[in-house]
Parts: structure tokens; sequence; C-alpha cells
């Protein structure tokens, strides 16, 4: 099949279109930069010039293909100015709207993506692919309340939702963590530090992404969750142990100050199931967990 993938010069699409390929799809990749091209290019997929503020381009990438994964999101907002983030998130949902628009009435899936989060229905009990609340205060469910608009209207829909994704690179939000932790010259958590963090290998995340496409099970959720949930303190822990630092517990009033908009997450206890992507997709991930992954981290490579 071919396949138009959005972020496909990012952290996990990139990994993505490397697994869609090496599976004999092609793929037709959004590309903002000359790097970016040249980047995709040198895999052997297509380039398709564009970005998520050029409906038009989303669009007519999405009418090229045999279905659509759609990856890109502007991270931008993660980093001094969070308050940029719902404008982030409403960004994504007009994305989404525009490439579902190319697929009104056909069967060709399109593959949206989602956090973790959204499927956390009680306090402290592991997130399901089977909840979902479209009042859900965090701005990212406008994502997946696109889709279902879109779904409502025909569209082949279902979601990928991710954890904290990782390789010895890059962990998500831990990847700030750990820009924090060195630039305080302490790793700390908040409180006792039970909180826990549900994660994924980034190989393991772009092979889920190829079955759920192929699956092309309209209306399904996955998540992409190797492991439920990791306590922040062995991750501040092992962060600390990597830069050398002493590891520190806050109290909740401290948190502001240390992680400044980080510190938002840095205390949420949002462990993850995928019990049910397992079942439906054969789906059995296999790649080193995050502690393995931050423990073998160049911590002091430029």
């Amino acid at each position: 099949m071919k396949v138009f993938v959005t972020g496909a010069t990012g952290f996990i699409g990139h990994t993505t279109v490397r697994e869609l390929m090496n599976a004999g799809h092609q793929v037709l990749g959004l590309a903002r930069s000359d790097a970016g091209a040249q980047s995709l290019l040198a895999l052997g997929a297509e380039v398709h010039r564009g970005n998520l503020e050029d409906m038009e381009s989303l669009r007519s990438g999405a009418a090229q293909a045999d279905g659509v994964i759609h990856l890109a999101f502007d991270h931008s907002a993660f980093g001094q100015d969070f308050s940029k983030f719902a404008a982030v998130c409403e960004k994504d949902k007009h994305a989404i709207e525009a490439l579902g628009a190319a697929l009104i009435g056909s069967d060709r899936p399109l593959l949206i993506t989602s956090g973790t989060g959204m499927g956390n229905a009680v306090p402290g009990q592991p997130a399901t692919e089977d909840h979902f609340d479209a009042n859900h205060p965090n701005p990212r469910k406008g994502s997946e309340v696109a889709g279902a608009s879109l779904a409502g209207r025909g569209v082949n829909v279902s979601v990928v939702r991710l954890p904290q994704v990782h390789d010895t690179v890059k962990q998500g939000l831990i990847t700030y963590a750990v820009q924090v932790a060195r630039e305080k010259g302490v790793s700390a958590y908040i409180g006792e530090g039970r909180n826990r963090w549900p994660a994924a290998h980034v190989q393991d995340v772009a092979h889920l992404y190829r079955l759920a496409f192929e699956k092309r099970e309209a209306g399904s959720r996955y998540h992409a969750v190797a492991e439920e949930g990791i306590a922040m303190r062995e991750i501040a822990a092992v962060i600390g142990r990597g830069l050398k630092v002493p590891v520190v517990g806050l109290a909740p009033e401290q948190a502001q100050a240390h992680f400044g908009w980080l510190a938002m997450f840095a205390g949420f206890d949002m462990p993850a199931s995928s019990a049910q992507t397992r079942i439906q997709l054969g789906w059995n991930p296999t790649r080193p967990g995050l502690i393995a992954d931050l423990e073998n981290m160049q911590y002091f490579q430029a």
C-alpha cells in the first residue's frame, strides 16, 4: 500500500517510515524542509512538501495514498511557553479534519495519534483503550474528537495513543526532565515519587503503527504501551546516576520552581494498559525498556 505519513521526518515518524518500507509498503512522507526531504529520499520514500498549516498540502497528500498515518505534532509547545499547547492541539485538530476530508467516501484508513492519558477513567488505575472522555480537561482530546467527527462522516479512523516513547537519545517528556536535572544540578521527583509514567521503545511503537494501519479496523483505539508504569522516583534515580548529581524529593509546592512548565506533568500518576491492543494486533514489544535506555544514554556527549 502507498501510505501518506505526516511527521515522517520526526523521531517516531522516521522509524515508522522504515518499518513500513521494510514491510513492503510505499511511503509518501510530508516534509517541510530541504533537510527533511533529503532524509526521506535517503530511506527510499517519496517526498510531499508541506506542513501542518498548509491544509491543501495535507489534503493532496492524503488523496494520493491508500491511507494515512498522522504522526505530525508541533512540539514547539514543549519549551518555556507551555501556554501554546492548547493552540497546538487545535492545529492538530484542523490537520486531522483536512486529512479526513480527502478520505470521505472510501475505506482508506486514517490512523491518528493521541496520548494514553485520554484513556484514564479512574485515578490510580491504568488507562484503557475502551475509554475516552470528550470532556477531558486536556486539550489533546481535540485530536480524538476530530477523529470521531470524521468517523461519523464515514471515514475509517483509528487511534494510536502514545506513552513516553524512548531510545537512548529521546524519551518524551523525560528528555526535558534530564535537561532540568542538568541545569539545576539535582535530579528530582515530587513527594515520594510513586507516580508512574507508561513507556515504549520507538521501534516497538513504529511496529504497532504498521500493524494498526494494516488491520484497518475503524473505530479502534490502540495503546503503544510496553511498560504500564515506571515510578518517577526510579526515573529520577537513573538520571541522577547518569548525570552524577544528587537525587532529591520535592514538596509539591516546590515543583513549579524546579520543573517550570514540566511541573504540571511531573507529579501525575498516569499508568496505562495495552492488554486490549496486544490481543487485537498480536503486538508483543521486545525492545529495551525505559530504564535500560536511560542507563545507556551518553549524558555528557555534546
